[in-house]
């Protein structure tokens, strides 16, 4: 769940950096007591994300304003469609327009993203199931997950808008689990130790509620990383056919998750191999802006 103080923040930071010292041009063209009706309208097809950065972005300079949202979170737009209606006094509608809207065609975009990996998921789960007469639900659906490539200070946004599309959030940040990449490993195992061992050592440490997820990028090592207690194995850059192998391994053993590279041509495949969640960077870095203005009701 996106909180208000959460949105604020970078509300408040984005006008920070467009209005340092005020608004100059609505300041001087713009009557103090001007009032405008403004509607956020979308320009392209995709997915909405970004309903409480509208009721807050609007507001936050001028509590007088008004907002009025016609859709929400995860609701299919088309060009044209009405998104929100704005009242209030003008300057700070103006003023709040362009971080309002950055913020928005950014979630929007990601959250559009994110449902088309997702459909793609789900078109093959349904094809695997259509060719081996299975009923339809009979295969768990993989899981879409987001990762840490996000934008600094919008971590919140975005993986918020990456749930607006279907998907789901992978750890929020470097507190929320143990993770270990081959960097990590690399340093972990560096005095010889065993990998196995390594990982036992370090489960002593740590908390009970807190879940080990150990990246491989050979099928050699997931037996020594099973013995040293993973919860999730993360098959790193594995071609379909090692994915399947690895699973194979795996049996149940742990949750298993694939990365790296993944893209929308070959999410399905990877997906068909049975794993259990497919991370994908390109939900955030890669997200193109879906397209939404504010355009002044006039009359």
């Amino acid at each position: 769940m996106l909180h208000r103080s959460a949105v604020e923040t970078v509300i408040r930071a984005g006008l920070a950096e467009d209005a340092p010292w005020g608004d100059l041009t609505s300041e001087l063209a713009l009557p103090e007591d001007a009032n405008a009706t403004a509607a956020v309208v979308s320009r392209e097809n995709g997915v909405f994300a970004g309903a409480e950065v509208i009721r807050v972005g609007f507001t936050v300079l001028d509590s007088a304003a008004e907002v009025e949202l016609h859709v929400a979170d995860g609701d299919q737009l088309d060009p044209g469609t009405a998104v929100a209606t704005v009242r209030g006094p003008a300057r700070a509608v103006l003023t709040a327009e362009r971080t309002v809207l950055n913020l928005v065609q950014r979630m929007s975009g990601i959250a559009t993203t994110t449902a088309r990996y997702v459909s793609a998921v789900e078109e093959t789960v349904a094809e695997v199931e259509r060719s081996n007469k299975l009923p339809a639900g009979t295969i768990t659906r993989t899981r879409v997950c987001d990762t840490r490539k996000t934008t600094p200070g919008l971590r919140a946004l975005e993986k918020h808008a990456v749930t607006c599309g279907g998907g789901h959030n992978h750890r929020f940040g470097l507190s929320d689990a143990v993770m270990l990449k081959d960097n990590h490993l690399a340093v972990l195992t560096a005095g010889g130790a065993p990998l196995s061992r390594a990982l036992r050592d370090l489960r002593r440490k740590m908390p009970h509620t807190t879940c080990m997820v150990v990246e491989v990028d050979r099928l050699d090592q997931i037996e020594d990383v099973l013995a040293g207690g993973a919860d999730v194995v993360l098959l790193d850059n594995f071609a379909p056919a090692d994915l399947v192998s690895g699973v194979a391994m795996i049996d149940g053993r742990a949750a298993v998750e694939a990365s790296g590279g993944i893209t929308l041509e070959t999410i399905g495949r990877v997906a068909a191999t049975g794993v259990d969640v497919i991370s994908v960077g390109a939900l955030t870095h890669s997200a193109h802006a879906l397209d939404l203005g504010l355009d002044i009701v006039v009359g």
